[in-house]
């Protein structure tokens, strides 16, 4: 496993890092033993960034996370959670946002509690683009000026978003202070937008955390759950790219995740599994050498659903 610093943080962290929303039963019901089992295994492969949310399971991804690292010595990983964003049920797409400063708050004591720690290494604001963007100002507003108190107060070690639209992105870069980014599915086989982040990032030292390797499960021959905005149209396109992988010997999910943590400019690439087998088959396919014919032919299937935005709610 390769560790590279991640932007001012300083934190030098795994190439390769560990998204917990698998063990929330994000992608499909998850087993308890096996969901720690997966943790564990990534600790032993040389993993040590982790980072989880409340919304994911409706707290469920955290509970998960917690029991997992009972009685691993803190100094063996980093960790990040969210706030802002909260599962109301545990079903995806039912969401109540608080980007409060008394929400911010009492949502970090809360993930404290589960994840059994006083000290986050990275607090991301979840998600404040989503229900149509009604509630963005307030978080970048009261909501980054909690998570910035907290930075202040020693409670977390940097602050960062976890979002998707590239425009808000840019808008953050050049207006907001942040260590850290949780920039997903903008560095994958179909959309390589990240890209134009780097300069800032660079110039800023901010930590990019390049996440959804596998395009939230688009990349993957299963294909995405159903609640993912891809059309019928859109899946199909993703399917022939899979079939086109299956002709030539090698998995969809192996191109993707080995295209997605190549980039040298990217500190780590963040993925979820709630299956210590699929975290050690990811870690051997990382380390692979990339074949760029592949990539190439599998990008021009995806032609049509380049950079194409999703509409997540």
């Amino acid at each position: 496993m390769n560790y590279n610093v991640l932007g001012k943080t300083g934190l030098k962290v795994s190439s390769l890092s560990f998204g917990a929303s698998a063990l929330g039963g994000v992608y499909g019901p998850v087993d308890e033993t096996h969901a720690i089992r997966s943790v564990h295994a990534a600790l032993d492969c040389g993993i040590n960034y982790f980072d989880v949310a409340p919304a994911y399971g409706g707290t469920l991804a955290e509970a998960n996370l917690g029991k997992a690292l009972q009685g691993i010595p803190r100094s063996r990983y980093f960790l990040s959670t969210k706030v802002g964003k909260y599962s109301c049920s545990g079903s995806y797409g039912n969401d109540r946002l608080d980007y409060s400063r008394e929400g911010i708050r009492a949502s970090v004591e809360a993930s404290s509690l589960r994840l059994g720690t006083d000290y986050f290494d990275i607090l991301h604001l979840h998600d404040i683009e989503y229900q149509g963007r009604k509630h963005t100002e307030w978080a970048l507003g009261e909501g980054y000026d909690a998570v910035c108190e907290l930075k202040r107060e020693g409670r977390v070690g940097a602050v960062g978003f976890g979002i998707y639209p590239i425009d808000l992105w840019e808008r953050i870069f050049s207006s907001v202070e942040i260590d850290a980014a949780l920039v997903h599915n903008h560095y994958c086989l179909h959309d390589t937008r990240l890209l134009g982040l780097l300069p800032q990032a660079r110039e800023k030292q901010i930590g990019i955390v390049n996440g959804s390797p596998f395009a939230s499960a688009l990349l993957t021959e299963q294909g995405s759950a159903d609640w993912h905005p891809a059309s019928h149209e859109d899946r199909a396109v993703f399917r022939k790219a899979a079939d086109f992988c299956r002709a030539q010997g090698i998995s969809l999910s192996r191109l993707a995740l080995q295209f997605a943590s190549s980039h040298a400019e990217v500190p780590t690439t963040l993925f979820s599994a709630a299956d210590a087998k699929m975290v050690i088959r990811n870690i051997e396919w990382s380390e692979e050498p990339l074949e760029v014919s592949l990539i190439e032919a599998v990008q021009q299937i995806l032609t049509p659903v380049r950079d194409k935005d999703w509409n997540y709610v």
